[in-house]
């Protein structure tokens, strides 16, 4: 955790002060897997190199997991020398890539002024979210309010939706990969329009023109490192595969009933989850049609031995597996969640058929 501080701008900007996009690359840590964002205000002249950023957090935070996954969290701007923060980043072994700005001396010196400004104690604190506020879109909106024009908006795909471009970022790290495939709702299969990424925010500048002009002014690659390949024997399809098929092949009714139980649970978890969190990402989980909370009904009109409620349970939870099956012919996940989809349709099929016919 950075801890932050103000620097004074009470001297003006030099005509020869630059201020700089800087991007930041990906490692394997889970908060670090997208990249990060910063503004660099460099004036020589003033002796003055500065490093803000919207991206601060801390662990030590009461109720720490509750409140993220409330979406109340509270992440915070940060100051830091050029120095330090460039020292960092080299410690981490992540690339960082410079994008000057060509902005007037008066937009500078307003943009300075609004990074000032969100450094103060009554100021520096916003509710993350994951698309709409975080270290990139904050960052999109102090510059765009510095110029006094939305000229910073995406370039390019636009879509693509948010999942399929988060999806390319998990390389190698197939559980995280999972969980916010099933833990994620309708609005992250929407048209990805807005920027919300490290990368998407460098990509989309090299393509915008502010007065007639690129408003990129100089790239730079500041730190340049080859992305370390996260090496696991145990995160990666092959694990998951191999205890869905194990499930499947030992075919114990005890078996089959932890796992029903163990997937009507998390649905319930999601369910609540949807409602509890001011997340818009974790609203509207489709997801819980194949996390259904009807398995755990399905288990207990089948312990009570009551006919009926199994018949009902029966169908009802193989219509919402087709209807997920349906409903995800177009989304990004439809290959890691498909062995899902079939396990349960065995299970279910094999243990509570019989009772049908």
């Amino acid at each position: 955790m950075s801890i932050p501080f103000c620097f004074s701008q009470t001297t003006p900007l030099s005509k020869e002060a630059k201020i700089s996009v800087l991007t930041c690359g990906t490692s394997n840590e889970i908060y670090a897997l997208f990249g990060h964002t910063a503004i660099r205000v460099n004036d020589s002249a003033n002796g003055m190199d500065v490093v803000y950023n919207y991206g601060a957090f801390d662990f030590g935070t009461s109720n720490f997991a509750l409140k993220f996954v409330k979406g109340n969290l509270q992440y915070f701007a940060v100051a830091n020398s050029y120095a330090d923060f460039i020292a960092n980043y080299s410690y981490e072994r992540r690339s960082v890539y410079e994008q000057e700005l060509r902005l007037t001396v008066p937009q500078k010196e307003k943009l300075v002024a609004l990074l000032n400004q969100s450094l103060l104690l009554e100021n520096r604190e916003y509710t993350y979210k994951f698309i709409d506020q975080n270290c990139t879109s904050m960052a999109v909106d102090v510059i765009n309010k510095a110029v006094e024009k939305e000229v910073i908006v995406k370039k390019g795909d636009t879509v693509s939706t948010y999942r399929s471009i988060l999806y390319p970022y998990f390389d190698h790290h197939f559980y995280e990969q999972l969980g916010t495939s099933i833990i994620f709702g309708t609005k992250t299969d929407q048209a990805g329009t807005a920027i919300f990424l490290p990368f998407e925010l460098k990509e989309s500048l090299d393509q915008i023109q502010l007065n007639q002009q690129p408003i990129v002014k100089q790239n730079n690659t500041l730190l340049e490192f080859e992305p370390e390949t996260n090496s696991s024997w145990w995160n990666n399809p092959y694990t998951y595969l191999l205890f869905l098929g194990f499930i499947l092949l030992l075919n114990k009714k005890w078996c089959d009933t932890f796992y029903l139980a163990s997937m009507g649970i998390l649905g319930i978890a999601f369910t609540i989850l949807g409602f509890y969190s001011t997340h818009l990402e974790l609203a509207n989980n489709y997801n819980t049609l194949v996390f259904n909370p009807a398995l755990i009904a399905l288990l207990a009109f089948a312990k009570a031995k009551n006919k009926k409620g199994v018949q009902f349970t029966f169908w009802f939870n193989c219509i919402a597996l087709v209807l997920y099956a349906v409903l995800l012919t177009n989304k990004a996940h439809l290959w890691i969640v498909a062995p899902l989809i079939i396990t349960n349709g065995v299970i279910i099929v094999r243990r509570y058929w019989k009772k049908q016919v």
